[in-house]
């Protein structure tokens, strides 16, 4: 299962959901299928190569034909790259983007490991994008009451 260390409590706690309701409301899925192992100086994992990517692509567009989510939610700056083309997350984070008919909302990831958070400018964006995923979450939940 997927966010189950530090990071995943802190995503956690970011979208104000416990670890039953994260997973009841969303799919969570890799921009890779497989662990790309440990970066090579030692802090969190390494980032995938565009081959590993480009190898994944099929199976990660399939998912998204096949879910048709409304919602999707990019947690580090690799996913917002694949999926959404940023290329820093100051320029992402705290903006909605469209995928396809859904809404797509950039997050840093939470890890420890990442020192993005430590910008005060950084974490205001956090928190804006943090109220856009809730206002994007409560609108989910009104559709899906009608139908």
């Amino acid at each position: 299962m997927p966010w189950q260390g530090r990071a995943g409590r802190t995503l956690r706690r970011w979208l104000r959901l416990d670890e039953d309701e994260l997973f009841r409301r969303f799919y969570c899925a890799s921009v890779t299928r497989c662990f790309p192992g440990p970066s090579p100086g030692g802090r969190g994992d390494r980032v995938a190569t565009s081959t590993e990517r480009d190898l994944c692509a099929g199976w990660r567009e399939a998912e998204l034909h096949l879910l048709r989510p409304a919602l999707v939610v990019t947690v580090g700056l690799t996913p917002a790259t694949v999926l959404l083309g940023v290329r820093r997350l100051a320029d992402a984070v705290g903006k909605s983007f469209e995928l396809g008919d859904a809404i797509a909302i950039p997050l840093p990831h939470p890890s420890g490991a990442s020192g993005w958070l430590n910008d005060a400018t950084n974490r205001a964006r956090l928190g804006k994008a943090l109220a856009h995923v809730r206002r994007e979450l409560d609108r989910v939940d009104r559709e899906d009451s009608v139908t």
